[in-house]
């Protein structure tokens, strides 16, 4: 069943997705070679209790941590640990947080220090087809619609694998809702979408194969072929005529900025990778 928010419902959950980018953010000012992910993690976590929030995934399924924190090969719900992010690194954190009755739900994917060219283009691609889909996110059209704007990106135009064995899906009172957003299929097919839908669309797309498998610790997925993969996520609400992002990748872009010119300050480069 899919549920349909009044706008003083989408309101209260803009509060949450917008709450859920400022933990990004903090994040994003925090990363850098030599930081553990379970640093991360814990930063992340006493920014949304400050907040008045909870985190959204601690506990979900009996998910252990705050923030899923996927390094390198690992797609998504990597588990933080006490392994030191290293130079050349990519790192996804998607974060949940759970407010006045909705949740959030947003994810990005950062360089540590300096990424070769081909991890550069991963991510800028990525991020491009995370706002294609939502281009096509408005009343009338189908979540087809979506799945195919990104996969025409990032597969068609690029040879990225898309990943079949996790999708975006709905967004509310509970986690995960009805319908699901895969990011591959065909114009035209799959749920309706109509005002006051709130879904959660979310690109996971590898640089080689699009297979994965589940690693031992029974959560994290990796690419089949050990290389990297990359995933941002938006909340989008339907609106008719425009897509209404509740979440934002600004301040996270901010902070981002601002972290890697502080480290090529300390390190004495002239041009930092942005």
């Amino acid at each position: 069943m899919i549920h349909y928010k009044s706008k003083t419902e989408i309101e209260l959950m803009r509060q949450s997705s917008l709450l859920v980018s400022e933990t990004l953010a903090l994040v994003a000012s925090h990363i850098k070679p030599g930081v553990t992910t379970l640093a991360l993690d814990s930063i992340a976590e006493q920014f949304i209790l400050d907040h008045g929030a909870t985190a959204s995934f601690k506990g979900y399924h009996g998910y252990p941590f705050t923030c899923c924190i996927s390094v390198n090969d690992a797609v998504v719900h990597g588990f933080p640990g006490k392994q030191e992010l290293k130079d050349g690194d990519i790192v996804s954190v998607d974060v949940g947080v759970f407010k006045n009755g909705f949740h959030g739900d947003s994810a990005y994917t950062f360089a540590v220090g300096e990424v070769s060219e081909e991890l550069q283009q991963l991510l800028r691609v990525t991020k491009e087809s995370l706002y294609k889909g939502i281009e096509k996110a408005i009343h009338g059209n189908r979540v087809g619609d979506i799945s195919w704007a990104i996969q025409e990106h990032t597969e068609k135009k690029y040879g990225y694998g898309v990943v079949r064995d996790l999708v975006g899906h709905g967004l509310g009172r509970q986690l995960h809702e009805e319908p699901q957003v895969p990011n591959y299929g065909k114009r035209g097919t799959g749920a309706k979408l109509k005002e006051g839908m709130v879904i959660a669309i979310e690109p996971m797309i590898n640089l080689g194969t699009r297979d994965v498998y589940q690693d031992k610790d029974g959560w994290t997925i990796r690419t089949a072929d050990g290389k990297p993969a990359a995933h941002f996520e938006h909340d989008v609400a339907i609106e008719k005529g425009k897509p209404d992002i509740l979440s934002s990748f600004a301040p996270i872009e901010a902070a981002e900025k601002a972290n890697a010119n502080l480290c090529s300050s300390y390190y004495g480069l002239e041009n930092p990778v942005l």
